[in-house]
C-alpha cells in the first residue's frame, strides 16, 4: 500500500508548483505568510482535487473575455506547454497561499513584471494590457469563485455564507497586490460583477480552440490520463450555466450526477495517498 501511496502522490506532484522545485515551504519556520492557518484561504485552497476542478473551470471561464483570452493566445506558451503553464500557476497560488511572507511578495513581484510585457491588440483591434486593472479583477473573480464553487461542492458544501464572504475579503489582497482595482469582496458582490460581466463575454473560434486543447492536453503518465479527462469534465460541470451555454459545452443533466461521483472518490483517494501538500508542509512550517 505504501508503494501504491507514493506513487499517486508523485503523479499528483507533477501536475503542481512542486515539480518545479523552486519554493521551500518548509522555511522559513514559523511564518504565517500573507494568511496564516485560520485564514478561509488557506482553508479553501487545501483540497487538490476541487482546485484542480476550480482552475480548469477558472481558465474556461476567464477565456470568454476577449482581451483576456487575447493575452494568453498571443503572450503565453500554454499551447505548446500546457504542463508547465499548469504548473507555474499552481506555484503561484502554492506561494501565495502557504509560502511565507517573502516568497509570496517575490512571486507577486514577479508576475507584476510579466503583466507588463503582455500588451497588444485583440482581433477586434481593442489593445490589452495584462497589468489592466479591471482585466486583472475579471481574471481574480474568474479564479476565486470557481476555486470556491469547486471547495463547496467537494469538500464541504455546508460552508456559511459569512465564510465565503471571508474567504473572498481575505484572497481580494493578492489580486489587490498584483494591481486589481474595484475586487468584490462578497459573494453577492461577485455575483453582482459576474452579471456585469457578461455582455462583454464571448465564445469564438479561438475561445473554442482552448476548449480543444484542454480535453486533448498531455498528461505526465498514462496513469493522469482518466484524471485529467475527468477534471475537465468537472470543470464544464463546475461553471455557472450560462458560461457553458455559451461555450456549447454544457454537460447532460443525466451525466453530471456521474462527474461528481468519479470526483467525489478521486478525492477521496488522493487525499489518502498525498501527506506532503502545499498546505500540510505549511502547516508543519507553523509547527
Amino acid at each position: 500500500m505504501d508503494s501504491l501511496r507514493r506513487q499517486i502522490e508523485k503523479q499528483v506532484h507533477s501536475l503542481t508548483g512542486a515539480a518545479l522545485g523552486v519554493l521551500d515551504l518548509d522555511q522559513p519556520r514559523g511564518d504565517v505568510g500573507l494568511f496564516g492557518p485560520q485564514s478561509m484561504v488557506w482553508e479553501v485552497h487545501a483540497d487538490f482535487t476541487s482546485m484542480m476542478v476550480g482552475g480548469v473551470s477558472a481558465l474556461l471561464l476567464q477565456m470568454l473575455h476577449p482581451l483576456a483570452l487575447a493575452g494568453v493566445w498571443d503572450h503565453s506558451t500554454f499551447r505548446q506547454d500546457m504542463i508547465g503553464r499548469l504548473r507555474r500557476t499552481s506555484l503561484f497560488i502554492a506561494g501565495t497561499t502557504y509560502g511565507g511572507r517573502q516568497d509570496a511578495e517575490q512571486l507577486i513581484e514577479k508576475v507584476r513584471t510579466i503583466h507588463l510585457q503582455v500588451v497588444g491588440n485583440a482581433p477586434d483591434g481593442r489593445p490589452y494590457a495584462a497589468s489592466d486593472p479591471q482585466l486583472l479583477t475579471w481574471v481574480h473573480v474568474s479564479e476565486v469563485s470557481q476555486f470556491l464553487e469547486g471547495y463547496l461542492r467537494y469538500v464541504d458544501p455546508q460552508l456559511t455564507l459569512a465564510e465565503q464572504d471571508r474567504y473572498y475579503r481575505e484572497v481580494a489582497l493578492t489580486a489587490e497586490r498584483l494591481g486589481a482595482q474595484d475586487v468584490p469582496t462578497s459573494r453577492q458582490a461577485i455575483a453582482d460583477y459576474l452579471e456585469r460581466m457578461r455582455p462583454q463575454l464571448l465564445c469564438d473560434e479561438r475561445t473554442r480552440e482552448v476548449v480543444r486543447l484542454l480535453y486533448a492536453a498531455p498528461v505526465p503518465s498514462m496513469l493522469a490520463k482518466p484524471f485529467g479527462k475527468l477534471m475537465m469534465q468537472a470543470g464544464v460541470d463546475l461553471l455557472p450555466d450560462w458560461a457553458s451555454d455559451l461555450l456549447g459545452e454544457r454537460q447532460p443533466d443525466w451525466r453530471r450526477p456521474l462527474i461528481r461521483a468519479s470526483v467525489r472518490r478521486t478525492a477521496t483517494l488522493l487525499r489518502w495517498a498525498v501527506s506532503n501538500s502545499a498546505a500540510q508542509r505549511a502547516r508543519r512550517r507553523l509547527t
